[in-house]
């Protein structure tokens, strides 16, 4: 049975999950949330209620992270905002922090780099694969930082994610990411369009999904949302307003090292009008409600 305690930071939609397969898995699991509810849910599961970043850290021997954006984990890990208890009070010389948070990778490297000055390692480790694939534990995980780190740590990935994916050094990983955000996001615009479209010209909207998911327009989104699209069901399995959010990071990344992004662009403005219009909460392929309200009708199967 595994020994290694790992500690958890932010029990969210992505986060409760994964600590709570990494319980299954036999680990002993230290778990932490501003909220009080999904600390109360780990420890049901099995774990154990930390009561700071700073506490989790001290009991643990490896911490994993998963935040919502950068200033977050600034803040969780270095005390930069409001964090009176941060992340680096409470770690030893030779451990390391994993974040499968969505961060810039400019900061995603100031943070490792102000880690290894207190003999910390840091693996940027951003996940893809949404809630499904953190209760499933199939997640696809992108990291940043030293291979010999990552093969310490590969234990404890393999029962996240069911692809682990070295990609360099820190923020390499978080890089991977927004390319990975800038494909997803085409993919929920483009089913979008396309049902609204199909409806439009009065096409069986079944059959439509159908039909395209079998040839080359064959995708994730057309596999797992695009069901639940044409019946108006947006449950939650990553945030819209987390969408918006990474596309904000990949567009201005995009702007730093001069590569064009058309289309990422416009797929950013789509998921802020979902924002502004109270959809934040609502599932990334609820992008489709803007199309939607752009065609002045429902793209809706009884």
């Amino acid at each position: 049975m595994p020994t290694k305690t790992i500690g958890f930071v932010g029990l969210g939609i992505m986060g409760l999950p994964m600590a709570k397969n990494l319980v299954d898995a036999g680990y002993p699991v230290v778990g932490y949330n501003r909220s009080d509810d999904p600390v109360d849910a780990l420890v049901d599961h099995g774990g154990t209620a930390g009561d700071s970043p700073e506490d989790v850290a001290e009991r643990s021997e490896v911490v994993l992270l998963c935040l919502p954006d950068s200033p977050d984990v600034e803040n969780v890990v270095l005390g930069e905002g409001d964090e009176s208890n941060p992340v680096i009070d409470g770690l030893s010389e030779g451990m390391t922090v994993v974040d499968h948070s969505t961060i810039s990778p400019t900061v995603a490297e100031s943070v490792a780099d102000r880690l290894d000055q207190a003999g910390v390692a840091m693996l940027d480790a951003p996940i893809s694969g949404g809630e499904e694939g953190a209760i499933e534990g199939t997640l696809s995980i992108m990291v940043g930082g030293d291979e010999d780190v990552l093969d310490d740590q590969l234990d404890v990935l393999e029962v996240l994610g069911e692809t682990i994916t070295h990609c360099g050094p820190s923020g390499a990983g978080q890089t991977t990411k927004a390319c990975n955000q800038i494909v997803v996001a085409a993919q929920m615009v483009g089913v979008s369009e396309a049902l609204v479209f199909a409806d439009a010209a009065g096409a069986d909207l079944e059959a439509v999904v159908d039909a395209i998911s079998g040839g080359a327009a064959g995708c994730w989104t057309l596999d797992n949302r695009a069901p639940n699209m044409i019946h108006g069901d947006f449950d939650p399995g990553f945030f819209a307003a987390y969408q918006y959010k990474d596309l904000r990071i990949a567009t201005s990344a995009g702007e730093a090292f001069g590569s064009p992004m058309p289309q990422t662009s416009l797929a950013h403005e789509l998921y802020k009008t979902m924002v502004q219009n109270g959809m934040g909460e609502d599932d990334n392929s609820g992008v489709m409600q803007v199309l939607e309200m752009m065609a002045g009708g429902e793209a809706r199967v009884e």
